[in-house]
């Protein structure tokens, strides 16, 4: 039975070596698409699948509607705004992702990210190799991150994480804005909730984004939000791109309206050098551009690969998948789900 049952995974050059292993082990006939991959190819391959699993690629109603032996979706990973979940939940698919594989993991990468951006590391080591050495001077002064302030606009899993390492290891102020977190949870991260977010943004000398993309975070950073940082501020975004007004983003990075900025993720991925709205971004020094890889370290891949075949094993041997995640949207399913 199992040559007849057929698995698309999208994304391909995301390496997931044990997924496609084990699937292929079992027998199934498991085809693996790239990024980028036309909606047309897409709906063709998931005519006659019974499970598809992907990470970037959207998945529209369009493709749902076309996929009438689908079982389940399993984004591996974290975000599921690219999945029309709606039109999956009409067609009684159910959906899940894999929410905690890289919390510390990617809290771990925003700090790498604020704490080179603090000491100017990339400027500096581009510096030493193209010239050998660089002498003290203002253009190589970099800040103290112990006695700053943090301000994360957004505080689950990840910023919770980020928090203790920066309060409790370089003794850090640490504020938190988050309409659906109250100030006792906080607290006990220690975290200072901040209602307001224009507050925050004044007060903190790092800003790190930790937010879902929905309709109401669709550029919650944009130009009136920069305005209100200081100076001397960076932000740092490990979340999506879209959270930020990308553009206003480039004109305040340009003008050193704020200082800094490290930046894992973009609204329109991949980055490029050529064709790109942020290519800009290139020929600046107080940006580090990382290429959506903070969650991608060998502890965190076997996390996600073990959890994404559980949920696969859970879709294919007709059991109830397991929905451990609190996104409202996946928590508003009722067919063929099961909730941690």
């Amino acid at each position: 039975m199992a040559e007849s049952i057929k698995i698309v995974r999208t994304d391909a050059q995301l390496e997931c070596p044990r997924i496609d292993q084990v699937l292929r082990e079992h027998g199934f006939a498991l085809v693996l698409l790239p990024e980028g991959v036309s909606e047309a190819r897409l709906v063709h391959e998931v005519r006659d699948a019974h499970l598809l699993l992907m990470c970037y690629t959207p998945i529209t109603s369009r493709v749902i509607a076309s996929a009438g032996r689908l079982k389940g979706i399993v984004k591996y990973g974290v975000g599921i705004d690219a999945i029309d979940i709606e039109a999956a939940r009409a067609c009684h698919i159910p959906v899940t992702n894999i929410p905690d594989y890289a919390e510390q993991t990617v809290a771990e990468g925003a700090f790498t990210l604020l704490l080179a951006l603090a000491k100017k590391l990339l400027p500096i080591h581009a510096a030493v190799h193209s010239r050998g050495w660089a002498w003290p001077g203002e253009r190589w002064l970099g800040s103290d991150v112990a006695g700053k302030t943090l301000g994360l606009v957004g505080t689950g899993r990840i910023g919770r994480s980020l928090a203790h390492m920066a309060g409790a290891g370089f003794r850090v102020r640490v504020l938190g804005y988050d309409p659906h977190v109250d100030a006792a949870t906080m607290h006990a991260h220690g975290i200072e909730k901040v209602e307001d977010l224009k507050s925050l943004l004044e007060q903190a000398d790092f800003i790190s984004i930790h937010a879902v993309l929905n309709k109401d975070t669709h550029h919650l950073i944009g130009a009136a939000e920069l305005a209100c940082m200081k100076p001397g501020a960076n932000l740092i975004n490990v979340s999506r791109g879209a959270i930020v007004d990308e553009a206003a983003l480039l004109m305040a990075l340009q003008s050193k309206q704020i200082a800094g900025a490290g930046l894992d993720v973009y609204g329109q991925e991949p980055l490029a050098l050529t064709n790109h709205p942020l290519r800009e971004l290139y020929a600046l020094d107080n940006v580090i551009l990382f290429p959506h890889l903070t969650f991608y370290t060998r502890e965190a891949m076997h996390r996600l690969e073990s959890q994404t075949l559980a949920r696969c094993f859970e879709i294919l041997e007709g059991r109830p998948l397991l929905i451990t995640s609190a996104d409202p949207r996946l928590r508003s399913q009722s067919h063929g789900v099961t909730f941690a």
